[in-house]
């Protein structure tokens, strides 16, 4: 009886608790593996592996264009509706006519507008990684536009040359005829433009976090289930990051439309975030791009453009010349090449420059290069997420493949 009893009086395991330890080591080994696995195809780079990035990434375009052929097939429809119209314009604009005045405008607007609105999809799709245009592209035309505009005392530019070259009208303007809203009217078109470019370049997080969702958050997705990692780990972080992206996430989670919209009209760069979330709790369609639109289109951009508008302004650019000019030692020597700069562009307006000297140009080649510069690191970072993706697919089938055996 007294053995039976120190028996009984033992702590008994659980039957579970066997296999409740068995399964974190399974999940702990299972996470050290995909992390090791991701590691190893973040080092895919051009860089370190050029033969196997490149191939990798001719394999993966070879793929995706398949892919986009198959889609198109499905939507024979839409693409032939697409193809009609086309020779229609086509037909149109090759026919001698009353019409070619109409055309003209049409095929000007259309260019324009599909030029900034790919400047857009290129600053804001990837996650993150697109290549900054606003600062490369049209912060500088909106800057051009308002020292133009200062100087001529008019936004009346004559077409052409304007978009390509800014030459100020014959007759002139007034001295202090230009305002605010006169400068911001003429870049309106342009910079909306740019901006519902940067709202259409949100919809693939969007995208990917809804179709996760929709087909049962498949565990071999990396990228959702990083997300769902940071759900997770967000209610105890402390750190100023995981904090904001939490706030991110409660605002379009709790508030909805107004949620998207305060997100989108502030430059945030943590808004792949709501795209993301908004895709995982199934926000409609319409909500999420009408508040994106709206805010990035026309709150975030009217907000961008004024800071230019106000930061190019002529006597704010003349002080910024003189604050220059009066660095101890090198102030002058830095305040040269800026004036004759800005005075050769002036002369240009009035076409009294011509080409300016060499050495007054040094400011645009070095903004050239800069743009080569970073024009070549964002066609270099496509190059390496295609490859990194062909090596996640080639990953994936070799866990397809052990399984069915």
């Amino acid at each position: 009886m007294a053995a039976n009893g120190a028996r009984c009086g033992q702590p008994q395991k659980r039957p579970g608790a066997k296999a409740k330890q068995n399964g974190k080591s399974t999940d702990s080994s299972v996470r050290e593996r995909r992390q090791k696995d991701k590691e190893d195809r973040l080092s895919l780079v051009v860089w370190r592996r050029p033969v196997t990035t490149l191939h990798y990434f001719l394999l993966e375009t070879l793929i995706k264009l398949k892919e986009w052929t198959v889609k198109l097939w499905q939507r024979r429809g839409t693409v032939f509706l697409v193809l009609l119209l086309c020779s229609l314009f086509s037909f149109a604009y090759s026919t001698e006519g009353a019409h070619q005045h109409y055309v003209k405008y049409l095929e000007k607007r259309f260019l324009w507008c599909a030029y900034w609105v790919g400047l857009g999809i290129l600053s804001s799709v990837g996650l993150g990684t697109g290549l900054h245009t606003f600062l490369l592209y049209l912060g500088p035309h909106i800057a051009s536009v308002t020292l133009a505009a200062y100087e001529c005392g008019s936004t009346d530019f004559p077409e052409p040359p304007y978009p390509d070259q800014i030459v100020c009208p014959q007759g002139g303007g007034m001295e202090g005829s230009i305002s605010l809203f006169s400068i911001m009217s003429k870049v309106r078109l342009e910079a909306c433009m740019w901006g519902a470019g940067t709202a259409i370049g949100e919809l693939p997080p969007y995208f990917m976090a809804r179709a996760a969702r929709q087909s049962g958050a498949d565990p071999e997705d990396e990228d959702y289930e990083e997300f769902e990692e940071m759900l997770e780990q967000a209610e105890g972080a402390q750190d100023f990051v995981t904090r904001a992206k939490q706030g991110v996430q409660h605002m379009v989670q709790k508030v909805g439309f107004f949620g998207i919209l305060a997100c989108a009209s502030i430059p945030n760069p943590l808004f792949d975030l709501a795209g993301i979330t908004c895709g995982h709790f199934m926000v409609p369609f319409w909500t999420f791009f009408g508040a994106t639109l709206i805010g990035k289109a026309i709150v975030k951009m009217h907000i961008q453009k004024l800071f230019v508008i106000i930061t190019f302004s002529k006597h704010i650019v003349e002080q910024m010349v003189s604050l220059i000019g009066s660095v101890p030692r090198v102030g002058p020597s830095l305040q040269k090449p800026f004036s004759q700069y800005l005075e050769a562009q002036k002369n240009k307006l009035h076409h009294e420059g011509g080409s300016a000297p060499a050495d007054e140009n040094w400011l645009s080649w070095v903004f050239e290069k800069v743009v080569l510069v970073m024009v070549c690191y964002f066609v270099t970072s496509i190059v390496n997420s295609m490859a990194q993706s062909y090596a996640k697919r080639l990953r994936q089938q070799r866990l397809s493949a052990g399984k069915t055996k």
